[in-house]
């Protein structure tokens, strides 16, 4: 006889067994509905996954067609593997890899067909002895470059391929008779397959990596805005404009609050498509030589900002509130610094966005800053009169965090200055008031508005002959 223990396991896995075909259902339509939503999200993927297969099919040719491979022979499949990685999504990327790869490889077989002949002269015995000596200097040469920043960040995946080069060909050189025939198969169809991803990576539905990161920062800057002015609103209570009493914490304000996250996490990302877009050529309005490092620096501030508005965050929901006399003393110049910063955040963002140049962001910052001035004058005097200082911190470190946001808000703006200048940015016309017209081209209307005012006047001195005229008749009379 089983054991009940035996029946239940046995019952267990086929239980199992039967709800395997709903477990790989509900798997399937997961992965469809994820597929779909970053098709939605970004339709540019799908575009790019197509490229990649065409650039793919194009480079097999010379393997499958007998022509170009009786030319290029099993050197043909170089071009398919420089395809699958060289190919990125963006334009700077693509370019940044292949030309790594082209002139390291170009590099390393030079030095690799060099390193050989000069081995081969040392004789049978010599030879293995001079190559192995040449693949590890060159080896541990790259490997230290490697290391430092400036190759680390543009050209760590060339001394990569420099270094795979070089030892390919001495080494298999050794037992090959052709090398030169055999570096020439290899240079060239890794030529081919680069030239391809730079090709099609350019002309047929480009991603640009400067496009990307600019719209990338004007995106930060806007995010700082939408948080400081949803902190107003969650933490001192106050109704945005155009919203009413009844609407207070929805989740918009709550998704507000959780943005700057996106910006702490930003500077990857940032690094990247910065180092990409230097590879790019001139596209619209972004020349070669585009200032990219001053958007790295406008993004590392929009970090700091977003550190500062994380401690804000910590307080909306702190149980420690602190005096409430103190914070409604504070309240009016705390939620101007907010609303003035906020201000000027969304005006920089879409100025960097529209590449026009900031009309009223100074403005927000003079206000924000003469608030600042009246903060800090109002803390020094609560200080002096308040004896519980304990009960003043909370709000005080709200009102500090404020002051920090608003300095680093003007660094900001003039980092958007600058870089306004540096670019170009259009000068946008903000005065819509009707122009004044002039006499030459208006005259008419020029002069239907005195004709007015004459015939009032006549009708006013008519009237006070008339008076003066029944006057004098009676004094006739």
């Amino acid at each position: 006889m089983s054991s009940p223990n035996t029946n239940q396991e046995k019952s267990g896995v086929v239980g199992r067994v039967l709800a395997l075909p709903q477990v790989l259902k509900k798997k399937v339509l997961g992965i469809c509905r994820l597929t779909k939503e970053i098709a939605q999200d970004d339709p540019r993927k799908v575009i790019h996954s197509l490229k990649v297969g065409l650039a793919i099919s194009l480079v097999s040719l010379f393997y499958y067609y007998q022509p170009l491979y009786e030319n290029f022979g099993l050197s043909a499949m170089w071009a398919v593997m420089t395809v699958v990685v060289v190919f990125e999504y963006t334009v700077g990327a693509t370019l940044g890899k292949g030309l790594n790869r082209t002139i390291a490889t170009l590099a390393a077989g030079a030095l690799g067909v060099g390193a050989h002949y000069l081995a081969s002269l040392s004789g049978a015995t010599g030879e293995p002895i001079l190559i192995g000596a040449f693949v590890f200097v060159q080896a541990a040469i790259a490997s230290f470059i490697r290391f430092f920043p400036k190759v680390k960040a543009r050209y760590d995946y060339g001394m990569l391929i420099f270094i795979l080069t070089f030892s390919l060909i001495s080494v298999s050189g050794f037992r090959e008779v052709e090398v030169l025939e055999m570096a020439h198969k290899r240079l060239s169809t890794i030529f081919i397959g680069g030239s391809a991803c730079v090709m099609i990576s350019i002309f047929v539905c480009p991603v640009w990596a400067g496009e990307e990161f600019h719209y990338s920062i004007a995106h930060k800057l806007e995010i700082l805005g939408d948080f400081l002015e949803a902190f107003v609103h969650e933490y001192f209570n106050q109704p945005q404009e155009g919203e009413s009493e009844d609407s207070k914490g929805d989740s918009k304000d709550k998704s507000f609050l959780e943005g700057y996250k996106k910006v702490l996490n930003s500077k990857s990302i940032d690094d990247s498509l910065a180092n990409f877009a230097k590879w790019e050529p001139g596209h619209g309005k972004f020349r070669f030589r585009h200032p990219w490092d001053l958007y790295l620096k406008i993004g590392a501030l929009s970090r700091q900002c977003a550190y500062r508005m994380e401690a804000l965050d910590a307080h909306i929901n702190s149980d420690i509130k602190g005096s409430q006399d103190f914070r409604s003393t504070i309240q009016e110049l705390c939620s101007e610094m907010s609303l003035e910063s906020s201000k000027a955040f969304k005006e920089l963002g879409s100025s960097i966005r529209t590449m026009t140049r900031p009309s009223s962001s100074d403005t927000h910052v003079a206000n924000a800053k003469a608030a600042l001035k009246s903060l800090k004058s109002l803390l020094q005097s609560c200080s002096r009169k308040e004896t519980d200082l304990l009960s003043l911190i909370p709000a005080a470190t709200v009102a500090s965090l404020l002051i920090d946001i608003v300095e680093i808000t003007e660094k900001i703006a003039d980092s958007v200055n600058n870089l306004a200048t540096l670019t170009g940015f259009e000068v946008v016309d903000t005065d819509k008031s009707p122009k004044v017209p002039s006499q030459s081209s208006h005259c008419e209307c020029d002069e239907a508005v005195p004709k007015t005012d004459n015939l009032q006047v006549v009708i006013l001195i008519e009237e006070s002959a008339l008076a003066v005229s029944d006057n004098e008749k009676s004094n006739v009379v």
